[in-house]
This record gives structure tokens, C-alpha cells and sequence, in this order.
């Protein structure tokens, strides 16, 4: 594959995630299945939900209930940014802001709601960690989620836990094509593997990983979602 080129796999027949599975076993046989074994350098993407069921994280849920949505919603916040009708816009322990603390109520069992898992990032290095030990491959892996975004529409896929590649890239310093300095670009490798893997998993087809190929060598080290989470002293709308 040329260093220009990326490609990007969707892995089918992983099957139903119970509580308890272990996801690189599931994803990495899936992938071997489909002859598309998992290798050195790549970056293998999860979704959010298969993360969560594995770990506990579906909880019971009423939906005859008009407030049971508000008072998760709630729990799983620090803070509530905004509130129009039944949207929450909150700020979640991982300091992400999103839409009703992530809570999701889809592709679940009826009467029950996915939780964000409590640490995404240690979520990805568990993932990556069994399969270095397991398949001794050396993987980078990004657990991502849906995002919508205030100044676009339309939802995309993003980065919520980071293992073995970078977060952002800081090309602050670099120069560009015309030997001028860059002053601000900051590039957000995560999210953007994360939304590359979206295009073949798709929302409702029940492909939940992905495996992304040829990302460039240099973006491969201890990453962490953190450096993608924008501090508050720098967000001009909060």
C-alpha cells in the first residue's frame, strides 16, 4: 500500500456483545474470519456501545417514564450547559460536552439505556493490550461515538477513548507548502480515523469496528482523548 493511501475494512459477524465478553477476542476472530487478520500498524476503531455493553454499562430504563431520561441524563453530567425541551447539552466526567451526557437509547435491548464507559481511554489500552498479548500484534486503537456539532449539521463519528496513536498532531512550528510558519493548525488524527471507520460501519447496519490501514508511522504513540478535549480557559463559547 502506498504511504499516500488508507484502507479502511469494516468487520462483520462479531455477533450480539454480552456483559462481560472481551472485545479484541470478538473483533480480532471476526477479523480473521474475514481474512483481513489484524496486523502491525493498524488502527482498529470499536463503537462506543459494543464498548459499554461489555463493561456494564446498560442500565435499565423506563420509558413510560417522562422524567427517567432527565435524571440519567443528570447523574451522568457534571454540569448542565443548556437545556431546550427534552435536549440536555452537558458537560460528561470526561469533560466531553455532547448531547444528554451521551446517553443512548439505541440499538439496545427495549427498556434498557448505553452509558458512556467510565474511562474510554483505559477502555481503548484494555483493548489494545489484549491484543498485543493474545495475537502479538501491535494495534492502535480508537473506541468512537456520534457527535453532533454546534456550528454544523449533521452528526459524524469522533474519538471518545484513544490507545497507541495521537490524539492530535501539533504541526504548531512546522512550516507549509510555501515555507510560512503555522500558527495555529492542530490536527485531530483520532477524530478524523474515527470518522473514516463511520463510512464503512454506517449507523444502522450493526458493523460496530473497523479497521483503519496505512496511517502514516509517525502518528503511532501513547495517545489519550484528553488532547482532544478543549480546556475551558480556551473555549470562547462556554
Amino acid at each position: 500500500m502506498a504511504r499516500d493511501e488508507l484502507r479502511v475494512v469494516a468487520i462483520d459477524g462479531i455477533g450480539e456483545i454480552r456483559e462481560g465478553d472481551v472485545v479484541a477476542d470478538l473483533v480480532a476472530d471476526a477479523a480473521a474470519r474475514q481474512n483481513v487478520p489484524l496486523a502491525d500498524d493498524d488502527c482498529l476503531v470499536v463503537t462506543q456501545k459494543i464498548v459499554s455493553k461489555a463493561e456494564h454499562r446498560i442500565v435499565p430504563f423506563d420509558a413510560s417514564d417522562p422524567d427517567a431520561k432527565r435524571r440519567l441524563v443528570e447523574q451522568e453530567a457534571v454540569r448542565v450547559l443548556r437545556r431546550r425541551g427534552e435536549l440536555l447539552i452537558t458537560e460528561t466526567r470526561h469533560g466531553f460536552i455532547c448531547a444528554n451526557s451521551g446517553v443512548d437509547l439505541s440499538n439496545v435491548e427495549e427498556g434498557t439505556a448505553a452509558l458512556l464507559p467510565v474511562d474510554s481511554d483505559r477502555s481503548a489500552r484494555r483493548i489494545r493490550d489484549r491484543l498485543a498479548a493474545r495475537y502479538g500484534v501491535s494495534v492502535a486503537v480508537v473506541i468512537s461515538d456520534t457527535f453532533g456539532r454546534p456550528w454544523r449539521r449533521g452528526l459524524t463519528d469522533v474519538a471518545i477513548g484513544v490507545a497507541g496513536i495521537a490524539g492530535v498532531e501539533d504541526l504548531r512550528g512546522h512550516d507549509d507548502a510555501r515555507g510560512r510558519e503555522l500558527q495555529a493548525t492542530e490536527v485531530a488524527i483520532a477524530d478524523e480515523v474515527a470518522s473514516a471507520a463511520e463510512l464503512v460501519m454506517g449507523k444502522s447496519d450493526g458493523v460496530p469496528a473497523a479497521i483503519v490501514r496505512g496511517l502514516h508511522r509517525d502518528w503511532f504513540r501513547d495517545g489519550s482523548v484528553h488532547e482532544l478535549v478543549r480546556p475551558p480557559a480556551e473555549d470562547l463559547f462556554r
